[in-house]
């Protein structure tokens, strides 16, 4: 696998992670703006995993030169452990990427006393699909969502 760091987002990310989403992630989001982001990292710094090639041509705000390839939302309610947002940038995927972002958000869980970890995932989204499955998860069939948009 290449160099791969994961670490957690920053307020100096944000613009870079949006403009990744654009292009790597399935779908939109209502929180897919600065404002939403800026509000994840703030009230919860370290659930906005981010995966970076390290030695690529940008530098972020991590440090090093570093490359943005990969993104999860490890969120924590105190309750469940949720995932959102795992996306791998379409150059860098079949890289062991998502896999080190969901393991670095399982590791986060556990720490946190989390016992079970759920992903929401489209139903259109095949190529996801297959992705959490090879991760070991699976469609929950007892459950559906329900979902009021709030406003804001």
């Amino acid at each position: 696998m290449e160099d791969l760091r994961i670490r957690a987002a920053v307020a100096a990310d944000i613009d870079a992670v949006l403009a990744f989403w654009a292009a790597a992630a399935e779908g939109t989001s209502i929180s897919d703006d600065r404002a939403g982001v800026a509000r994840l990292v703030e009230r919860d710094p370290e659930a906005l995993l981010l995966a970076e090639r390290v030695g690529a041509t940008a530098e972020g705000p991590g440090g090093a030169e570093a490359e943005l390839v990969g993104t999860v939302i490890a969120g924590f309610d105190g309750w469940r452990c949720h995932l959102y947002r795992l996306a791998v940038h379409p150059g860098h995927r079949r890289r062991g990427i998502g896999g080190a972002l969901l393991a670095a958000a399982e590791e986060r869980f556990v720490r946190l006393g989390g016992r079970r970890a759920d992903a929401m995932v489209l139903d259109r989204n095949a190529l996801g699909e297959t992705a959490w499955r090879a991760a070991a998860y699976g469609p929950q069939d007892q459950w559906t969502r329900w979902v009021k948009p709030l406003a804001g």
